[in-house]
């Protein structure tokens, strides 16, 4: 997890700023990963009375999570002040959100205060994850539950082994592996993790629209370690004409992504809740590839 350090913060919350008006339109990845957690959350026996929406963006899922628990109060944290505007909208003076604007590795929380941590593609862009991960493991009660999704290695791998071929700079974030991340949870001190994948590819017409999305959901390029000097033409061009050899039959670009999707416990300093792996299970049956929808 320690290639994931080198984010520059002051980036990172300068990209969600300016993305807050067009993310939702954009993030195809990350709404799919939202519906899948909200899905996954149907058959657990949860009563919780506060759910931490952890980078929770415009609130999307935290208006899903307030009115799935109904009696819970759900606390929506973001780095970005304008992305909890947006989440300010979807609140309601019956059903109201409360809001937090702080640093998912710096929780401005009670320890054992929160029962359900909802985290969904927020651990990619943290600064320092396992620090995340024990901040998370820190605010949960004991037999609290963490369901959160990230995404793995194989993710915009088109661009990143394009960018490979014109120059030595990093120009893609590198994303944990499955087995790094089921690691973490056990350095944290969480018990039973629960880890797969679901391999999406969406397709571009050109390279521009892949850019633009990556854009508008703040999927930059936020290394500490990026070049700060313009590309280069010559070595932009060489990186395009690598790209445009992976059109497919249809003459579009794939951009593909590996999706995680993890969930784990907090220990009560007994046993593991009846029925909870003690270690990490990967099903083989969603290994396989599936396609994605077009942008």
């Amino acid at each position: 997890m320690t290639q994931m350090q080198r984010f520059d913060t002051r980036a990172v919350r300068r990209a969600f700023e300016r993305a807050a008006a067009s993310c939702d339109a954009a993030d195809v990845i990350g709404a799919r990963a939202r519906t899948e957690m909200l899905a996954r959350l149907e058959g657990l026996p949860l009563t919780p009375g506060v759910v931490l929406d952890l980078g929770a963006g415009t609130g999307q899922a935290s208006r899903a999570l307030r009115d799935r628990y109904k009696k819970a109060r759900v606390l929506a944290l973001d780095l970005s002040r304008s992305m909890l505007a947006g989440a300010r909208r979807r609140a309601s003076w019956l059903r109201r959100l409360d809001l937090i604007c702080a640093d998912a590795c710096r929780l401005p929380l009670r320890d054992a205060s929160v029962d359900l941590v909802f985290a969904n593609l927020t651990l990619p862009w943290a600064t320092d994850p396992d620090g995340m991960l024990a901040e998370v493991r820190r605010v949960l009660r004991p037999r609290g539950y963490l369901t959160f999704s990230t995404l793995g290695p194989d993710t915009l791998l088109e661009l990143r082994e394009a960018w490979a071929a014109a120059d030595d700079a990093p120009h893609v974030h590198p994303f944990a592996d499955m087995h790094d991340v089921g690691d973490a949870l056990l350095r944290a001190g969480f018990t039973g993790p629960v880890m797969d994948v679901e391999r999406l590819t969406v397709t571009y017409a050109s390279l521009e629209a892949l850019y633009g999305d990556l854009r508008s959901v703040g999927g930059e390029n936020l290394l500490a370690a990026r070049r700060r000097t313009l590309t280069g033409a010559a070595r932009r061009r060489r990186a395009e004409a690598h790209y445009q050899q992976r059109r497919d039959a249809d003459g579009r670009l794939p951009a593909s992504c590996e999706l995680i999707y993890g969930q784990a416990w907090c220990p009560d300093g007994t046993a593991a809740p009846p029925g909870v792996p003690r270690e990490t299970v990967v099903p083989l049956s969603r290994l396989g590839r599936r396609a994605g929808p077009s942008a």
